[in-house]
C-alpha cells in the first residue's frame, strides 16, 4: 500500500476538505431563508432518498443506524445550525467543532479505560488554549450560547464516533446514507416543536433556488461525495497518510467567511485558530512522537 498520496489522490483528498471547509458558508448563506431544525432534515432527507436506492444499507443492527443517526443528525448537525442561525460565525464554528477528536478521547478514556498519553495530554492543553481564546474574545457576532452549543454538537459527533468505532469495518458511505433516515424524523419533530408550522411553512414557500441548491450541496456534495470520496481515499492508504488532510477543514472554514461573508480576522482569531489546529495535529502525530 503506497504511504504518500499521489498527486490525483491529493488533489481529490484537498477537494474533499474544500468542500467540507466552505460548507459552513453555504450553511450560513442557507440559514437566512430556513429555520435551522428544518433546514437540517432536508438535508438528511435528500441524502437518503435517493441514496439508498443506488447504496446497500450495512449489515448492521437497525439500532446501530438509529442510535448514529440521532446523534449526528439531532444531536451534531442540529446544534450546530442552531447556533450558526445568529450565535457564531461560519469561521469560527469550523474551527470549534473540531473539538470532537478531544470529546472522542475523554469518552474512550471514560468509557474504555484507555490512558491518556502525555503528548496528547499537551495537543488537549493546547487546544484548550485556543478555545479559551474564543471564549475570551465572545462578541455580537459570536456569543457564549454559539460556543456552547457548537461544544455541545462535537459532544454528540464524538459519541457517534465510538458508535461507528464500535460497528467495525463497514462501508462508510452506506453507513452515512442509511443513519441518516434516522435523523429526519427527531428532526421534524424539534422543528415542528420549538420552529413551529407557520416557520416551516415560510421557509419552504418562500425556499428559492439558491436555498434548495444549498440544500443538495449539503446532501450531495458534503455527504455523499465528501464521505464516499473519503472512504475511498481510507480504503486505499494508510489512515495516517490521509487524515492529515482534515486539519486543513478549519483553514477553508476561516478563509472563505473572511472572503464570502466579510468575517473579520482580528490577531486574536489567527492565534485561537492555530492554537486549535496545533493541538489537533500533535494528537494526530502524538503515536509517531511516542514512539
Amino acid at each position: 500500500m503506497n504511504r504518500a498520496l499521489s498527486p490525483r489522490h491529493a488533489l481529490l483528498a484537498l477537494a474533499v476538505v474544500a468542500i467540507w471547509g466552505t460548507n459552513f458558508v453555504v450553511i450560513k448563506l442557507a440559514l437566512a431563508h430556513l429555520p435551522p431544525l428544518l433546514f437540517a432534515a432536508l438535508r438528511f432527507a435528500l441524502a437518503f432518498v435517493p441514496a439508498a436506492f443506488l447504496v446497500a444499507r450495512p449489515a448492521l443492527p437497525w439500532h446501530t443506524l438509529a442510535l448514529y443517526g440521532v446523534l449526528i443528525g439531532a444531536g451534531q448537525f442540529g446544534l450546530l445550525f442552531v447556533a450558526m442561525r445568529r450565535d457564531i460565525t461560519p469561521g469560527l464554528a469550523s474551527l470549534v467543532i473540531q473539538s470532537q477528536v478531544f470529546f472522542t478521547i475523554g469518552l474512550a478514556m471514560l468509557l474504555r479505560r484507555e490512558r491518556l498519553r502525555r503528548v496528547q495530554s499537551i495537543a488537549l492543553a493546547i487546544a484548550l488554549a485556543g478555545l479559551g481564546v474564543i471564549a475570551a474574545h465572545t462578541d455580537g457576532q459570536t456569543t457564549p450560547l454559539g460556543l456552547a452549543l457548537v461544544l455541545a454538537a462535537a459532544l454528540c459527533w464524538a459519541c457517534g464516533n465510538l458508535v461507528s468505532q464500535r460497528a467495525g469495518s463497514v462501508p462508510v458511505l452506506g453507513f452515512m446514507v442509511w443513519s441518516s433516515l434516522f435523523a429526519v424524523p427527531p428532526l421534524l419533530l424539534l422543528s415542528w416543536v420549538f420552529e413551529g408550522p407557520a416557520a416551516i411553512a415560510r421557509g419552504l414557500a418562500g425556499a428559492g433556488l439558491d436555498v434548495w441548491a444549498a440544500v443538495l450541496w449539503q446532501s450531495l456534495g458534503n455527504t455523499l461525495f465528501g464521505y464516499g470520496a473519503w472512504a475511498w481515499l481510507l480504503a486505499r492508504y494508510p489512515a495516517a497518510t490521509v487524515s492529515p488532510m482534515a486539519l486543513l477543514v478549519p483553514v477553508f472554514g476561516l478563509a472563505a467567511s473572511a472572503l464570502w461573508l466579510g468575517e473579520a480576522l482580528p490577531g486574536w482569531k489567527l492565534l485561537a485558530g492555530a492554537l486549535v489546529i496545533g493541538g489537533l495535529a500533535l494528537n494526530l502525530l502524538a503515536a509517531r512522537i511516542g514512539r
